[in-house]
This record gives structure tokens, sequence and C-alpha cells, in this order.
């Protein structure tokens, strides 16, 4: 029996990848060279990461990638980043009580940051522990993370190029690439090119609006904080409260970057490249946008009808007030249907009702070609148009009908892959919701089924909060270890797409 995958390819562009990792950490030093904060964490960790890259690029000075390198090569890159990316909350928690400073924890918080989950271990107590040059490096993997750091590779690295296109598929959420040109490396490069700009623009904004009095604790820490996390839909936030903890008008400022964060960036570049019908014409753009509008609206209406208390300084609803209702609706709709996983409201103090209305939302997911997790909207779509389909055949039996999508005929090979991926997605989802529940109980930890429910899919959807102790204001630190690895495994899982991940798992993939 032969290896059929040359292992020693994929790890050395890993190590690749490590050593570039180290460029980015030289940011949360120079934040703590500003609030002299401690600088060991950093410096350590981009030792740490230049050493261990090197050493597994010695393993294949030449690496080619086949099919299955690339996948390899994807799956165990971000795994290793979210490794490396824990060392620093390891080295500044030590010592202090931090829960960081468990390896598990960190690693949960690092996954969590580098998937966009959003989801946290800290608490408020353990949020105000921390420096600025820590806080600002949890932000700043969410950043990393959600364009894709292997699409960023494949932009700036030319020996990636060949293999290109078979890397961001593997990376990309969705399930379709989108070539803008006909080189990948420079399709890479337009996606992060428009990424990036969003985040200036939002942050620029942010801090104007501290500038004209209207957000007076929208420093401009706490500026490129959000800007780090809204673009990429990640939620992690400096501040305990969220962005509850920021004014009105940030709060409706950050609703329509979130919608596009959740849209196909593909979209922004045919705008700025002078086709702006392709926005018009998207089937999954319109499907996106009126979900984010229903949903907003039905929960908008059971907010002003008193359905959820006042929550006062967390920014709760207040019923019969208009703008609180739309705002909070169109905020908690927006924030959980992309991912984001922000809160200016407390929601699991909600009733029944409201949190229904989120949970679907929660279910939905962003664009393909986004940086929303989530089953994504253009897999409910073919759904949809598969048993509409189903139904029609079943009295028409003589009939072919092909599945289309804005005017475009769906192959039945793309078709049969959305149907496997949402299959195996429930699937998984459902084992781990019981595993996590017969879990607590193992430690006498009471979780309701809600709770379990919820911080399945908060993990695997990559989406963050949940409901009951998992809520905005919540935290995961209560899990068992067990628990915690599992949903860290959860985050990798949905953050790829499970197939680059399971199929490591397989004999065929290994052998010949």
């Amino acid at each position: 029996m032969r290896l059929r995958t040359d292992w020693r390819a994929s790890f050395a562009l890993v190590g690749t990848v490590l050593k570039y990792l180290s460029v980015p950490l030289v940011i949360p030093v120079v934040v703590a060279l500003i609030y002299n904060d401690p600088l060991v964490p950093f410096i350590a960790t981009i030792a740490l990461t230049i050493a261990v890259g090197h050493g597994l690029e010695l393993l294949n000075p030449e690496p080619d990638l086949e099919v299955r390198e690339a996948m390899l090569f994807v799956a165990i890159s971000w795994l290793a980043v979210a490794a490396v990316g824990a060392v620093p909350y390891v080295i500044a928690g030590w010592g202090t009580g931090s829960t960081l400073a468990h390896p598990v924890n960190a690693l949960f918080e690092s996954m969590s940051g580098f998937t966009t989950t959003g989801a946290t271990v800290l608490g408020e107590i353990s949020l105000e522990r921390h420096s600025h040059a820590v806080m600002m490096w949890r932000q700043l993997t969410q950043w990393l993370g959600g364009m894709g750091i292997i699409v960023l590779m494949v932009a700036i690295l030319p020996e990636l190029a060949v293999s290109g296109a078979q890397l961001v598929e593997s990376e990309a959420p969705g399930p379709q690439l989108q070539k803008l040109t006909p080189r990948i490396a420079e399709t890479a490069r337009i996606l992060w090119l428009v990424y990036f700009a969003f985040t200036v623009v939002y942050i620029a904004i942010l801090y104007g609006l501290h500038l004209a009095g209207a957000a007076p604790n929208m420093t401009l820490y706490n500026a490129i904080a959000h800007g780090f996390t809204t673009l990429p839909t990640g939620g992690f936030s400096p501040e305990a409260d969220s962005v509850a903890a920021f004014s009105s008008i940030v709060q409706w400022t950050a609703i329509p970057f979130m919608i596009v964060a959740g849209t196909n960036f593909a979209l922004f570049w045919h705008v700025f490249s002078g086709e702006s019908h392709r926005f018009v014409r998207n089937t999954e753009f319109r499907a996106y946008t009126g979900a984010i509008a229903g949903f907003a609206v039905l929960l908008a209406g059971i907010l002003y009808v008193g359905s959820a208390p006042a929550l006062g300084e967390l920014g709760g609803v207040t019923e019969g007030v208009v703008e609180n209702s739309l705002r909070q609706s169109a905020f908690q709709i927006t924030s959980l249907l992309t991912s984001t996983g922000y809160a200016t409201s407390d929601f699991a103090t909600w009733n029944s009702t409201g949190q229904v209305v989120l949970l679907f939302a929660m279910l939905v997911g962003g664009c393909a070609g986004s940086t929303g997790g989530g089953i994504k909207v253009v897999r409910w779509l073919i759904i949809f148009k598969v048993l509409r389909r189903e139904l029609f055949t079943a009295s028409h039996p003589e009939v072919v009908r092909p599945i289309r999508l804005g005017g475009n005929i769906v192959d039945e090979d793309a078709i049969r892959g959305v149907l496997g991926f949402s299959f195996l997605y429930l699937v998984i989802f459902a084992i781990a919701t019981l595993v996590i529940m017969l879990d607590a109980s193992r430690i006498g930890y009471t979780l309701t089924p809600l709770e379990a429910f919820s911080a399945s899919l908060a993990t695997i959807g990559n989406i963050g909060p949940g409901f009951g102790s998992l809520g905005p204001f919540g935290s995961y630190l209560q899990f068992p270890v067990s628990s915690k690895l599992l949903m860290i495994f959860l985050m990798w899982l949905g953050r790829l797409e499970i197939i680059p991940v399971l199929v490591m798992f397989t004999g065929g993939f290994w052998t010949r």
C-alpha cells in the first residue's frame, strides 16, 4: 500500500503560510508600543512562526500540488494558523488568571477568530483584563480569515498561482467560484482589494462619527477594531456590550456594511467596472436582500407590540417605540443572517416568538463568495427549486425539467453537490447537538435543548452567539474541554464547508 497524497508538498506550503503570518503579527506589536503593553507575546510568536514555517518548508523545497495535496494544504493551513494564533493568548494570559491561559480556551478563541465565528470564552471581566494589543490581535484574526487566508496567499505568492483555482475553490465560501479574470491570482487580488477598500471606508466613517461628536466612545482604536470584524462578518468586539455600547447612529451605520459583507464580493467588482446591472439581475442577491427585509419587518412588528423586555443599558427593545423596534430588528436579523454575530440587545431574553424568527435567520447564511457563513442563500435557492421540480415531475414523469438560476441551467453535478453538502451539514449539526448535550450532562452542567441546538448551529455555521447562556453577552467558557474541542472542529469544518476537512478522514484520500 502506497500513499497517493504527497503530504510533504502540502506541509511545505503550510510552512510558507505560517512564515507570512508573521507579517500581520507586527500590527499588535505596534499597538503594544503605543499603549505600553507587553511585547513578549507577539515577539515570541513571530519568532516561533518563522522558525516552524521555515522548518516545514524544508520538507519539500519545490512543492507541486495536485487536487489531493491542495485540499490537504487548505485544511491543514487553517488548523495551523489557528494554533499559532492561540500562542499570544497563552503567553499573555500566563500567570494572570486569564481564561485564555488554558491552551484549549486559547485555541477556541483563535479558531473562532480566524473562522470569523465570533464565539468566545471571554466574559466581561476577561475582556477588561486583556491589553489593547491582545484585543487588537483578536480583532485582526477575524479580518485575516474573512476573505480567506489561502485566497490572500494565492494573490501574493507566484508558486501558488498554478494550483490557485483548486485552492480558492477549496477555501472560498459557497458552491461556486466566479473567476473575474482569466488568471486566478488576479481574481484573488481583486477580491482582497475590494475587501480592503470597504474596510477602510467603514473605519473612516466610524471615526468620522466620533470626530463629529455623534459617537463619543468610537475612538480610533474602536473604529479599527470594529472595521476588522464587521467586513469579515466576525462579530468580535473589544466592548463587553458589543455594538450596544455605542450610539444608535453607529448601529444604523453597521447594518449596510454587514449587508455588504454578506454579499458576493465579485458583484462589487462588476459595479466598479461599470456593470451595475449585475446586482439587479443576480438571483441570489435579490433573494438575500429579500430575506433580510422580510425577516426584519416581521421581527420589528413582534418587538413593537412588546414581545421583548426593555433591557436598559444593554440596548434592549422598548415596546411601542418605532425607531428602536426597527433598529433592533434590522440589526439583529442582518447580524445573524450574515453570521456576523454582533448584538445591540440581549436577544437571549426575548420571548420564543422573537427567538424563532432569529433562529430561522441564522439558518439562511450569506451569499456565495461573501465572508458570511451558514448554508448560503444560493444553496437554499437550488434546494427549493429541486423540491419544486420533484413535485412537478411526480405528476409529469415524461417531462425533463432542468434547474435554472438567473436564467442559466445549473449542472446536475452541482445540484448533487449542493444536496450532498446540505445533508452532511444537517447530519453533523444534529449529531454535534446530541454530543454537546450528553457531554454537558456528564459533568452535571445544566444545558437546555435550545442552548445545545444553538451551540452546534452557531459553531458549524460560524455565527457565534446562541441562545440562553450562549446569548450575545454570554460565553462558551462553561462547556467541558471535550465539548470545546468538538466546537473547534465544527468551526474549522464550517469555514471550509465540510468536504476539504472530512475528506482527510477517508482511506481513499491517502492510499492508492
